[in-house]
């Protein structure tokens, strides 16, 4: 968990620069270009049959899945051994997260009644947890681990529900045939992970090239896939760890004992040795967390800062105070920091009240509305339901508009709250 919110702390920052950089871009001289190169169209396919999309299309749909398998490799893994494992460790953070999704959707539907504009009440339901870690991180050693913790379980059952109200309510026209392609694809990932198959080129293949094209073609959007196959990833050793323990025990026993090869190569000897420690090693982890740990940094490091760079893109005009103002921007600002801080304080507070669950040690009142202002931070997933929520460009652009701002106030209001609550404890 340590490691994850240090990754995730890092991104965070890194994000932002992203974000700050596609601003410019869209307000600079090169705005033209930054805007165009989006628009590329970019084909993949053989013997005629090709999938041609734009490049700013792919992003959203395809390297976006990569971002959904490792949340759901992540909601997994948090629901069979982590923060949401029992109902006792999972009640507060998913309380809290279901606070935090209907107060905001309700807030901004009151500005948005009817029309177009009405689309965007899932927008403002979202909590980025790599910029809200990322602030965590500029604040130091002095946050409590469980407030880190809460706060990363909470984001974990927020991505839950976005995934789900993405898949139930931003759906199109569905393509029966597509579906039932997917669903036996599923069908076969599901067998083979019951069966014990542990290669994840097989998992690859089927969830990529089957799995993930046929929901690209079914109307059903694509991220959909990528957390379905995540659910259906290996979570289960080869090997326990008394046997990986002995065997390691006796494989570095043999490498000790060895004929050195005195140059700066190892003898045929010690490379059979080692790749016997690699294959036992490969045995005692499990798929899930092998393709977490190696996914989790290309995520957080390339594909959510190629979103962000490809997605953030604001452009500031002239009539800058008319976006402001309008009801979609006003609806995710209001719905960001004011409903996401209500449902987040005020849903922990009545299971704390109630007797039915217990602030976690460590963290005290003001932690608490501090994570309430950082659980606004929406940014990520909120760019990400903007663009299927509109199709109109003006509204899109007051989205990202009312995301940012929202995401940078409530930045500085977690931040100030976080320190004070730091320094009196």
């Amino acid at each position: 968990m340590k490691r994850f919110i240090d990754k995730s702390s890092t991104s965070g920052i890194i994000l932002f620069s992203s974000a700050f950089l596609a601003i410019f871009l869209a307000n600079s001289p090169w705005a033209d270009q930054y805007h165009h190169l989006w628009e590329r169209e970019f084909s993949i396919g053989f013997d005629g049959r090709v999938l041609t999309k734009s490049l700013h299309h792919w992003i959203n749909d395809g390297l976006m899945a990569v971002f959904f398998f490792v949340v759901g490799l992540e909601l997994k893994r948090e629901i069979m051994a982590g923060e949401l494992s029992t109902p006792r460790k999972a009640m507060l953070p998913i309380a809290a997260a279901a606070g935090g999704m209907i107060v905001p959707a309700l807030i901004y539907l009151a500005f948005n009644r009817g029309g177009e504009t009405q689309a965007g009440w899932g927008i403002p339901m979202a909590t980025d947890i790599a910029f809200a870690l990322g602030v965590l991180y500029l604040l130091g050693e002095k946050v409590p681990m469980t407030l880190k913790v809460f706060l990363t379980a909470l984001a974990i059952a927020d991505d839950l529900g976005a995934v789900l109200v993405i898949a139930i309510f931003y759906t199109s026209e569905i393509n029966t045939d597509s579906l039932v392609t997917a669903a036996v694809n599923l069908a076969i990932m599901f067998a083979a992970s019951r069966l014990g198959v542990r290669s994840t080129l097989f998992y690859a293949i089927f969830g990529i090239g089957g799995l993930w094209v046929a929901f690209l073609m079914s109307g059903v959007h694509a991220t959909i896939a990528a957390v379905l196959a995540a659910f259906v990833i290996p979570a289960s050793v080869k090997v326990n760890e008394n046997y990986y323990t002995a065997r390691m025990e006796k494989l570095l026993k043999d490498f000790r004992q060895a004929e050195p090869n005195n140059n700066p190569f190892i003898t045929g000897e010690q490379l059979h040795i080692i790749d016997e420690i690699r294959t036992v090693s490969k045995k005692a982890m499990t798929p899930l967390q092998r393709l977490e740990h190696g996914l989790h940094p290309v995520v957080a490091f390339v594909v959510m800062p190629i979103f962000a760079f490809a997605n953030a893109g604001v452009e500031i005009s002239g009539g800058f105070f008319q976006q402001v103002t309008s009801s979609v921007t006003l609806g995710i600002v209001t719905g960001l920091l004011l409903g996401k801080f209500a449902g987040v304080v005020g849903m922990v507070t009545l299971f704390t009240r109630m007797k039915w669950a217990e602030l976690p040690e460590g963290m005290n009142r003001q932690h608490l509305i501090g994570a309430g202002f950082l659980a606004a931070i929406g940014f990520t997933m909120s760019l990400f339901i903007s663009s299927l929520a509109f199709e109109n460009p003006q509204l899109i652009s007051e989205a990202k508009l009312g995301i940012l701002i929202a995401s940078v106030l409530a930045s500085f209001m977690g931040y100030f709250t976080i320190q004070r609550a730091c320094r009196k404890s």
